[in-house]
C-alpha cells in the first residue's frame, strides 16, 4: 500500500527530536543564566567566609570578645586636639586555677617563655592560687595571646577588654591622672571629670582641657633639667593665661608614667615603704611657704588702700627690725632708707614688714582673702592643699610683718600663679581652669585691684627684671617682669636648716600682659652653672628665661624690642642691685 508523504515514522520523528534539542538547549541556558546569576553571591559567600576565617576564627577560640570590666570612657585632648587618654580594645590572659587540666608546673614554664615581663615563680603562683580568675597577664601582643591558647588548658582564656592609653607617657601624668581597673578615675582630670567622660551620651565627644602639650613638654624638660642640675627633690610650674584664667602647662617632678601607675620610673612596684611622691601634685597639692614672691601683693595692697600714694616712699631699712625675740633682716642691704621701688628691686624684708605695719592685720587679711589664698584654690581637680595660716587670735605683729614677705603662710604654685594673673591682668581675680575655654568665654571675675594699682604693678615687676634680682629672667623683645622668692623648706610643720624652696613667679609681656609662668624647685643644691648659689635668682630665673624662649613662639607672642614698660622716675639715677 502506498504511504502518505509525510507520515514516514522517520519523517515524523525529526520534528520530535529538533523540539527536544531546543528544550534542552533551552533549559541549559537557564541553569547557565541561574550559575552567572549565584557565581557573584558565592564569591561573596566565600570572601565572607575567608574574613571570618582570617579576623575572628584566626583568634584564639577563646579571645573572641567579650565584656569588659572597664565599660566606654570618652578620650581626653589638649586645646589643640592633641589625644592625651583614650580607650582601646586590649588582650588579656586569665586563669581559673580549679579548672587547669594540666601540670602547673609545666604549664608555669611554658607561660613564662611566652610573658618575659613576668617571673615563673608568679605565674605559678596565680596558676596555683584558691582564689578565682586570675589575670596572668594584661595588654599582651596577638602573638603572645595565639601562643597561650595554643596550650590547650580550657583554664587559660584570651579575652578582650578595654585599655585607657595615655600616648604621651609622663608629660602632665598628675594633672590627667589614670584610672582603675574597673574604669574610674583615681586622680587628676580622670577623678575630676569622671562623671562626664563615662557619660555615653558625651562619649562622641572628647574633653577638652586648657593644657597645650607644645607649652607642657617645654616646661616640663626644662625644669627636669633644673632637678638634675641641682640634685633637687622636686619642682612644680604652671603656665597660666592671665586674662582667662586657663592653665596651658601643669608640672609636677618627679613624674611617672600614668600607663603603668603602680610602677615607679626605675620599674619598682610602689608600697607604702618606697614611694616616691611622683603621683603627688606638688602644683595643686603642694603647701609651700614662696617667701619674696609675697612682697609683690603686700605692695599692691599699700597702693589699692591708700597706706602708699606716691612710689616715691620711703621706708626705713638702715638696720634689722626686732619683732619680740625675732630679727627681721635684708639678705642684699642698703643700711639706708629705701623707696618703694628699691624695697622691690632689693627684695628688702625690713621694708615690706614695715609697709605691713602701716596695713594692719584686718587690711592684710581681707586682701589675702579675696586672692584666694586662705581657702584650697578653685580649681577642678580634686588634689588641692588648704593654705596655713594663723588663727586671727595668732595673727598679730609679727604674723603680720612675716606674711608681708611670704613667710608664715602656705599656698600652693597654683594660688601663686592666680594672684600673679590678678595682679597684672587689671585687678580681676578670675579662677583658675583646666578646661578649655572658647575666646571671649571668660567669666567677668572679681575685682580685687583698681586699674591704676595693677599698671603700677606692671613696672615695678617689670623693673625687678630689669634692674633686681630676676636679671636672667629675661627674654629680649618680650618684655618679661617677675619676682624671686627663696624660702626655708617646711617638713611636718617644721623650718629644716638649709633646705630651701626657690620659685619665680613672671609674666610677659609685661606692657600687654598675657602669661604667667611660675616655677619652683625644691631644695636646690647649687651647682657648676649657679657658681654655687641656691638663690632664685641664679636657679630658677634662667630657666624661666628658657622657658619663656621656649613657649612665646608657639603661643602666638613675638618678640618687639620697640616696645616696653615705661620704668621712667621709678629708680633715681644710678641705682642697680646684683645677686
Amino acid at each position: 500500500m502506498a504511504t502518505i508523504p509525510g507520515d514516514d515514522p522517520l519523517i515524523r520523528a525529526i520534528p520530535a527530536a529538533a523540539g527536544a534539542r531546543a528544550s534542552a538547549r533551552s533549559q541549559a541556558q537557564q541553569r547557565l543564566a541561574v550559575i552567572i546569576m549565584l557565581f557573584p553571591v558565592l564569591v561573596l559567600a566565600i570572601l565572607a567566609r575567608l574574613i571570618d576565617l582570617a579576623l575572628v576564627q584566626g583568634l584564639p577560640e577563646a579571645s573572641q570578645p567579650t565584656i569588659s570590666a572597664a565599660p566606654p570612657r570618652g578620650d581626653i585632648v589638649d586645646r589643640n586636639g592633641v589625644p592625651l587618654a583614650r580607650n582601646f580594645e586590649a588582650l588579656a590572659i586569665t586563669v581559673i586555677p580549679s579548672r587547669l587540666t594540666s601540670d602547673p608546673d609545666i604549664l608555669a614554664d611554658k607561660l613564662a617563655e611566652i610573658l618575659p615581663e613576668r617571673s615563673r615563680d608568679e605565674i605559678y603562683a596565680d596558676l596555683t592560687s584558691r582564689k578565682g580568675l586570675r589575670y596572668l597577664a594584661r595588654r599582651v601582643l596577638p602573638g603572645q595571646a595565639r601562643r597561650i591558647n595554643e596550650l590547650g588548658d580550657p583554664a587559660i582564656e584570651v579575652t578582650h577588654e578595654a585599655e585607657r592609653v595615655y600616648p604621651n607617657y609622663a608629660l602632665a601624668a598628675q594633672a590627667l591622672g589614670y584610672t582603675n581597673d574597673q574604669g574610674r578615675g583615681l586622680i587628676g582630670a580622670e577623678r575630676a571629670f569622671d562623671a562626664r567622660l563615662s557619660d555615653p551620651a558625651q562619649r562622641g565627644t572628647p574633653l577638652a582641657l586648657s593644657l597645650d602639650m607644645r607649652v607642657q613638654q617645654a616646661m616640663q624638660h626644662e625644669l627636669a633639667a633644673l632637678v638634675a642640675d641641682q640634685h633637687a627633690q622636686g619642682a612644680a610650674g604652671v603656665v597660666m593665661d592671665v586674662n582667662s584664667g586657663e592653665v596651658l602647662a601643669m608640672v609636677s617632678l618627679p613624674d611617672f608614667n600614668p600607663n603603668m601607675p603602680g610602677k615607679r620610673a626605675d620599674g619598682a612596684i610602689y608600697t607604702r615603704d618606697n614611694d616616691d611622691g611622683s603621683r603627688f601634685n606638688r602644683v595643686t597639692l603642694g603647701g609651700y611657704e614662696l617667701g619674696s614672691t609675697f612682697k609683690a601683693f603686700t605692695i599692691a595692697t599699700a597702693l589699692e588702700t591708700g597706706v602708699v600714694t606716691s612710689l616715691r616712699k620711703q621706708y626705713d631699712a638702715t638696720h634689722p627690725l626686732m619683732v619680740g625675740r625675732f630679727r627681721i633682716k635684708d639678705d642684699h642691704a642698703k643700711n639706708r632708707w629705701l623707696s618703694v621701688p628699691e624695697i622691690f628691686i632689693y627684695s628688702s624684708n625690713i621694708g615690706t614688714a614695715r609697709m605691713a605695719m602701716e596695713l594692719g592685720r584686718e587690711r592684710q587679711r581681707a586682701f589675702l582673702d579675696r586672692l584666694g589664698f586662705l581657702k584650697p584654690v578653685e580649681f577642678e581637680l580634686k588634689e588641692k592643699a588648704r593654705p596655713r595660716y594663723p588663727a586671727l587670735s595668732n595673727w598679730g605683729d609679727s604674723a603680720t610683718m612675716t606674711i608681708s614677705y611670704g613667710h608664715g603662710l602656705t599656698v600652693s604654685p597654683l594660688h601663686l600663679a592666680s594672684g600673679y594673673a590678678t595682679l597684672v591682668n587689671g585687678g580681676l581675680y578670675r579662677a583658675p581652669t583646666i578646661l578649655k575655654r572658647a575666646p571671649g568665654q571668660a567669666p567677668a571675675g572679681t575685682r580685687v585691684f583698681s586699674e591704676a594699682t595693677s599698671s603700677e604693678m606692671r613696672r615695678l615687676l617689670r623693673l625687678v627684671v630689669t634692674n633686681g634680682t630676676g636679671r636672667k629672667a629675661d627674654v629680649p623683645g618680650y618684655r618679661v617682669g617677675g619676682k624671686t622668692g627663696t624660702a626655708e623648706k617646711i617638713e611636718g610643720g617644721r623650718y629644716v636648716h638649709g633646705q630651701n624652696v626657690v620659685n619665680f613667679a613672671a609674666v610677659f609681656p609685661m606692657d600687654a600682659p598675657r602669661y604667667v609662668v611660675v616655677a619652683m624647685i625644691d631644695d636646690p643644691r647649687g651647682s657648676k652653672a649657679t657658681a654655687g648659689f641656691r638663690t632664685a635668682g641664679m636657679v630658677v630665673a634662667p630657666g624661666i628665661h628658657r622657658i619663656i624662649e621656649r613657649i612665646a613662639p608657639p603661643l602666638g607672642v613675638t618678640p618687639d624690642a620697640g616696645r616696653d614698660v615705661n620704668l621712667a622716675g621709678l629708680l633715681p639715677a644710678g641705682a642697680d642691685v646684683k645677686e
